[in-house]
């Protein structure tokens, strides 16, 4: 079997020392908002679409910027990090990846409104703060290092 791989974007958004995230209906866990890359985008711009789909905040970017740059290249916002996460395993074998970039953001309030279709109602989403991230045993422990690093680089 072929291992399929898709890029997607992910962003920590946070507003006043504390992150959002949402209790995943179809995977039963705690996530940051995000999705996956379309073809005309690029991945911080996912980041801020998927941010604005689903909870119906306005996300500015917090990310460093290469210095490099020349009449055709520019750069890009750096994600704060890179991952490869399995999606679906049958019978000991990858049969789809994504390749995550994670940013961070900062929001300017808490008010989860979503802004797209289908999306996880608002009472789903909860901010928690760095103390709530490392005392939560229902978060993954990479969703909660992440969260507490993204607050620290916003505030």
């Amino acid at each position: 079997m072929e291992t399929t791989r898709h890029f997607t974007a992910t962003v920590y958004v946070v507003n006043d020392g504390a992150t959002a995230l949402h209790e995943h209906e179809r995977l039963g866990k705690w996530l940051p908002p995000g999705g996956h890359v379309d073809r005309d985008e690029l991945p911080h711009e996912a980041a801020v679409r998927e941010a604005r789909e689903e909870t119906g905040l306005a996300v500015d970017i917090v990310a460093e910027r290469e210095s490099i740059d020349s009449a055709t290249v520019r750069s890009l916002p750096q994600p704060a990090h890179v991952q490869l996460a399995d999606v679906n395993v049958h019978d000991g074998r990858v049969g789809h990846q994504h390749v995550d970039l994670v940013y961070y953001g900062a929001v300017p309030s808490r008010e989860i409104a979503p802004a797209g279709d289908d999306e996880a109602d608002p009472e789903r989403w909860e901010w928690f703060t760095p103390a709530e991230l490392r005392a939560e045993d229902a978060l993954e422990a990479d969703v909660a290092e992440i969260g507490r690093r993204a607050i620290a680089a916003v505030d």
